[in-house]
């Protein structure tokens, strides 16, 4: 049979490869200095961007996007070509992606410290800039796809598997989450509310994880690991297994997030139940990988590349095996906005995706510049510092997440809160903060060693832009062949393979989010739940704009630690004016659903303006420039017509009234500042978001569920 010559792109490899390298370095450092904030915050300076709450969304962005999205670009590029036995579909169409890429890297980072963001978690990047990432995205999946189609093996291996049902359903849920209404060039609002945006947002969050962290790793994973140990993978079946249910299954776990909320409970239920069921796929892969390594034990003890991978694989069965314990009732109710979920992702952060990362790195940088590592004895050194880095990062966020979730829910033998303010909380895990940081430093002082390592490499090596190589061409006659399994058909047929991924991950999805938006008894409304005022919207955005969600929660649930601590728990009723919706994360600072008129308009004023002076020993961060800065209410009138077009029922011609009703609110506010001694005229930032701190939570009564 007469060989096609042909050669595979190494350029777009290399460039994927560096920018990886650099991002890692950026992201990973960003990640240091906020764990650093967390105990001491005067380390942002009093500079408005670089506060804990603008610079966190910036190293979430930066790691899963920057450095893990190149690392997943990179080990694609390079792995696809040689499975296929193809160059790219289109050089161009590389460049285009890798490019525009960085540039929204760059628009991140820009716009993140800036306080430019829609606040939703993993999704933070204005509309813009989701623009831009859905045509990039497309680029990557016509090149991806071209070059599956002119490939020169008949059927597709299980890592293309992963790559296409990462494409396909990566752009669903960033489609499907992202759609928004455009204030202004930087500004949107979610169309989503409340509850509905809750689901929809831990639907695409969850499923970020999973579809962005995960599967296309484990795509990365049943290449570069048989490749590394020169084995074959284990189990072709177990392949098949670990594939179908693992993506069926994932794409409906994403409620178990919002386990107690004013999520309707059918909806959380059925996140608790296919959360357990992910165990069994998830553990399949990772029984898949460490056993393809069956007879390479000794090489294991020497190769650190094999380490970086064994330790990457173990992470994963670690963090699949917790995630679906944290998703139990039972536990969640003592995890849930504590550190443990913290510990948590960052096992799946540090250990699977870096440890994944850097053992690709040193598999593949030497082979590309022909040469060999530069230093196994620095990689080594690599892998046990970063590997003590994990342990001391993950056991002080157990330890942390557990005295939270103990000391929040004590109670004396009177029946009164143990710790009834917040604050003696913090104070108690400040030591493990200092823990979490150190392995932080090992972690990152490990990067920098393999990144030194990987550029002397690169120096003594020679690289090959166009790697040559020969294949006989792909004959209709060996597509066309009769297969006894269908799974093996279907595995000669890219775009049926991709539509059939598409209908397996969209199931889920469509059962979870339509009855929420059909059925209007999953949504209870509350006749006194009015929407904001206008000087209270624009200081909700000011809260959006620090990030303050990023500590604190505004969701009080059904037990009797929170309702005696925040106050009555939160109705679903209570958010249908809320886009997006502002439940949080994790709570370094206690719960503000219920903060409205609980302390003066002065305490929220000192408070802001140095924290120290009302909470002494906080380790909140200040924000003066609150008090300097005048508002900007430009587009109010554009604010309150969007908000009405989302059905909030402010009057007739409102906004042509809504800046004097503004001006009107923010001159009271003042008023009652000055009869405290403090200087101000409500032009103020600070004015704004005292306003809307004050209303949250006030609209209803204790037990009040009157329906309209």
């Amino acid at each position: 049979m007469e060989l096609e010559k042909y050669s595979y792109d190494n350029k777009i490899v290399k460039y994927f490869a560096f920018a990886t390298l650099l991002w890692g370095v950026v992201g990973m450092l960003v990640g240091l200095i906020i764990a650093t904030q967390l105990f001491i915050p005067a380390l942002n300076f009093n500079i408005p961007f670089l506060t804990f709450g603008r610079i966190r969304p910036l190293h979430t962005n930066a790691v899963i996007f920057a450095f893990v999205g190149n690392a997943i670009f990179m080990g694609v590029y390079y792995s696809l070509q040689r499975l296929c036995k193809a160059r790219m579909f289109s050089d161009l169409l590389s460049t285009i992606h890798f490019w525009g890429w960085q540039l929204i890297i760059v628009a991140a980072a820009i716009t993140l410290p800036l306080g430019i963001t829609t606040s939703k978690e993993y999704a933070e990047l204005e509309w813009p800039i989701d623009i831009a990432i859905t045509l990039v995205w497309v680029a990557f999946g016509i090149n991806m796809i071209g070059t599956i189609i002119k490939r020169r093996e008949s059927h597709m291996y299980v890592a293309i598997w992963f790559y296409l049902a990462t494409w396909v359903t990566v752009a669903v849920l960033h489609i499907v989450n992202s759609i928004e209404i455009p204030v202004s060039f930087l500004k949107s609002y979610s169309i989503y509310a409340g509850v509905q945006d809750a689901l929809v947002q831990w639907w695409y969050g969850h499923n970020a994880v999973a579809f962005f962290l995960t599967t296309p790793y484990l795509g990365l994973m049943y290449y570069y690991l048989p490749k590394a140990a020169n084995r074959p993978v284990f189990s072709y079946k177990l392949s098949i297994f670990h594939f179908w249910t693992l993506i069926f299954l994932y794409i409906w776990a994403g409620p178990h997030h919002l386990l107690y909320s004013a999520l309707p409970d059918w909806a959380q239920s059925l996140g608790t139940v296919f959360s357990i069921m992910l165990i069994a796929p998830s553990w399949g892969g990772m029984i898949n990988g460490l056993l393809t390594l069956r007879g390479a034990w000794d090489k294991v003890r020497t190769d650190p590349i094999l380490k970086f991978m064994v330790v990457a694989v173990t992470a994963y069965g670690m963090a699949t095996f917790e995630g679906p314990m944290l998703s139990l009732k039972n536990v969640n109710a003592i995890a849930h906005f504590t550190d443990w979920i913290v510990g948590h992702v960052h096992v799946g952060a540090l250990g699977w995706n870096g440890f994944l990362t850097f053992g690709m790195l040193y598999w593949l940088i030497p082979r590309m510049w022909n040469t060999t590592l530069y230093s196994k004895k620095m990689a080594n050194v690599h892998f046990w510092i970063g590997t003590l880095g994990i342990v001391f990062y993950a056991l002080s966020m157990w330890w942390s997440g557990i005295t939270q979730a103990s000391m929040w829910k004590e109670f004396t033998p009177l029946g009164t809160l143990q710790y009834p303010n917040f604050l003696e909380t913090v104070l108690q895990i400040v030591p493990m903060y200092i823990i979490r940081a150190s392995g932080g430093l090992l972690y990152f002082t490990g990067v920098i060693l393999g990144v030194y390592n990987l550029v002397k490499t690169v120096k003594q090596g020679k690289f090959v832009n166009n790697e040559e190589a020969e294949a006989p061409a792909l004959t209709k006659t060996e597509l066309q062949a009769r297969e006894k399994s269908r799974h093996r058909m279907l595995e000669k047929r890219p775009i049926q393979f991709a539509i059939v991924a598409l209908v397996v991950i969209a199931i889920g999805g469509l059962v979870e989010i339509i009855p929420t938006y059909l059925v209007k008894s999953n949504i209870p409304t509350i006749a006194s739940v009015k929407p904001y005022t206008p000087l209270e919207l624009e200081g909700r955005d000011l809260y959006i704009r620090e990030a303050c969600n990023s500590c604190h929660s505004q969701l009080v649930r059904p037990f009797r630690s929170e309702t005696e601590r925040y106050g009555e728990y939160s109705k679903a009723g209570e958010y249908v004016y809320e886009h997006p919706f502002l439940w949080g994360s994790k709570r370094t600072g206690p719960d503000l659903w219920r903060v409205g008129k609980k302390y003066p308009n002065s305490w929220h004023y000192y408070h802001m303006e140095n924290p120290l002076s009302m909470s002494p020993n906080s380790i909140m961060p200040a924000y003066p420039w609150l008090t300097t800065n005048k508002l900007d209410y430009s587009n109010i009138e554009k604010k309150i017509s969007t908000f009405r077009n989302f059905g909030a029922p402010y009057p007739a011609n409102f906004e042509s009234i809504a800046k004097s009703e503004l001006e009107k609110q923010a001159q009271d506010i003042a008023l009652d500042l000055q009869k405290n001694g403090i200087s101000v005229d409500g032009s103020e930032e600070i004015v704004a978001l005292i306003a809307y701190l004050q209303r949250l939570g006030t609209d209803i009564k204790l037990n009040q569920l009157a329906d309209k």
